[in-house]
């Protein structure tokens, strides 16, 4: 039997998941959670082979917790699951030790292969995801950049984002600047979308 953890914030598609996987005579649930930080404690006590994550979850995101997860348990193979197929997510994922990277739209039997595959030690990605992401190239934004960013797309000001990120004002005007200028657009509003869009934040 497959052992699986299962870490998606809706109830209901959890519930959906779960059935669908149980249905296979291979695979066990062996942990569900609803959010990121409970992954790991989970995790540590049940043992899975592998853990399906989704990224949009509260508490730490799917990446956060795959990274903690891989480091603690490098034996469970990770699957990120997620509605967002942003090349930057991909990239996110391969560095934290996720060994594939499926899109919720993709056919339900596409899902239990997939385990599958990632317990025989294979890696799973979406093959128009990875075509994209190669296309897009890696992120060129810095950390401090990134963080900047990640505080304008809620519409902050210089003042509000210094104050957030214990920077001056003038040090948040040239990370903004400097970002604007990578990614080729005309303001930080346009930089913070786009950046989100690539999955770069």
């Amino acid at each position: 039997m497959i052992r699986v953890l299962l870490a998606e914030d809706q109830a209901m598609v959890r519930g959906a998941l779960a059935a669908l996987l149980t249905l296979e005579g291979d695979i066990e649930i062996v942990a569900e959670v609803g959010s990121g930080d409970e992954v790991l404690p989970k995790a540590l006590e049940s043992k899975p082979d592998v853990a399906l994550l989704d990224i949009e979850m509260p508490g730490c995101d799917g990446l956060t917790a795959a990274a903690s997860l891989h480091a603690q348990l490098p034996s469970c193979r990770i699957l990120i699951l997620t509605t967002f197929g942003r090349p930057g997510y991909l990239r996110q994922a391969m560095q934290s030790g996720v060994v594939g990277f499926l899109l919720k739209d993709a056919p339900s039997a596409q899902l239990a292969t997939a385990v599958r595959r990632a317990m025989a030690g294979e890696r799973i990605v979406d093959p128009t995801l990875a075509l994209s992401a190669l296309s897009e190239g890696s992120n060129p934004l810095t950390e401090r950049e990134r963080a900047v960013l990640a505080a304008a797309t809620e519409g902050a000001s210089i003042a509000q984002i210094a104050a957030k990120l214990f920077l001056s004002e003038g040090t948040v005007r040239n990370y903004l600047s400097v970002a604007i200028q990578k990614l080729g657009v005309h303001n930080r509003i346009e930089a913070a979308r786009m950046a989100e869009q690539k999955g770069w934040l």
